[in-house]
């Protein structure tokens, strides 16, 4: 399940990259607007920040606003900041690999060659959508 991190993130992501014009976006709009809790959000936007996928502004006109283009923002990568590993297992992980404790041989295992078609579909999927595809803009 997508956890509610990721979820607002994604919402205040595309919330951004729809705002008409180059001045920043205040996490209070932002957190008003698509009903997110503001602490909560101003977490969010910290990571997604120092993860280089925002640029902040101080002061009365201050706010957050894209360092890329959307559709230069794949949602593997957004996904991987914000929710962590892709695949729903260890084993198969891609960037996160650990061998599983009750497996003796993943090469054996069902499990394990049934995962390893959720990642690559799952990474099919968020490789080719950007925020852009989200935002449409």
């Amino acid at each position: 399940m997508l956890s509610k991190k990721t979820k607002y993130g994604l919402k205040a992501l595309t919330y951004i990259a729809k705002s008409e014009g180059d001045n920043p976006v205040q996490i209070s709009e932002i957190s008003k607007s698509e009903n997110i809790p503001q602490k909560f959000l101003e977490s969010i936007m910290l990571t997604l920040r120092k993860s280089g996928f925002l640029g902040s502004k101080k002061g009365k006109h201050g706010g957050y606003y894209l360092i890329k283009e959307p559709a230069q923002i794949k949602m593997s990568d957004v996904m991987r900041v914000l929710e962590g590993p892709i695949a729903m297992v260890p084993c198969v992980s891609l960037n996160f690999y650990e061998k599983c404790d009750d497996c003796p041989d993943e090469h054996e295992c069902s499990v394990h060659k049934l995962m390893i078609q959720v990642r690559d579909n799952t990474l099919k999927v968020l490789r080719n959508n950007t925020l852009e595809d989200l935002s449409g803009s």
